[in-house]
C-alpha cells in the first residue's frame, strides 16, 4: 500500500517503493481556482528537496510546486498540458505532476502524515 506525506505548501507525494508521486492536495486545488495552465518539467531533471518541480496557472495567481523530496524525475503527467482542469476535478489522483525516484528516503521524515496535514490546515 502506498504511503502519502505531505508538505505545509500542500504537495503531497504518494510513495510506492523507491518512487514518489507529487501532486498537491484538494485544499491547494481549491486556493488557486480553476487551473488553467501546467509547466511540467523534463523527465530526467534532478530535483533537491524545496526546488519548483512544475508551475501551475489558475484563474487567480501562479503558483509553484516544490520537489517535497529530491531525487529524478522518471515521469511527467503529460495529460494536464491539453487538460489542466484535471488539478481541479481530480487532484489526488488523474491531477498527479510528476513522479520522483528518490534520492534519500529520510527525506520522508520531516513531511506530514495525513492526520498531520489535516490537523495543519485547520489552523489556516
Amino acid at each position: 500500500m502506498a504511503e502519502t506525506r505531505y508538505t505545509k505548501d500542500h504537495e503531497y507525494i504518494r510513495i510506492e517503493g523507491d518512487t514518489g508521486t507529487v501532486g498537491i492536495t484538494d485544499f491547494a486545488q481549491g486556493q488557486l481556482g480553476d487551473v488553467v495552465f501546467v509547466e511540467l518539467p523534463a523527465v530526467g531533471k534532478a530535483l533537491t528537496k524545496g526546488a519548483e518541480a512544475a508551475v501551475v496557472e489558475s484563474v487567480k495567481a501562479a503558483s509553484e510546486v516544490y520537489a517535497p523530496v529530491s531525487g529524478e524525475i522518471v515521469a511527467v503527467n503529460g495529460e494536464l498540458e491539453a487538460a489542466p482542469g484535471t488539478v481541479n476535478e481530480d487532484p489526488a489522483g488523474k491531477g498527479w505532476f510528476v513522479k520522483i525516484k528518490l534520492k534519500d528516503t529520510a527525506e520522508l521524515e520531516g513531511l506530514l502524515s495525513e492526520a498531520q496535514y489535516l490537523d495543519y490546515v485547520k489552523t489556516l
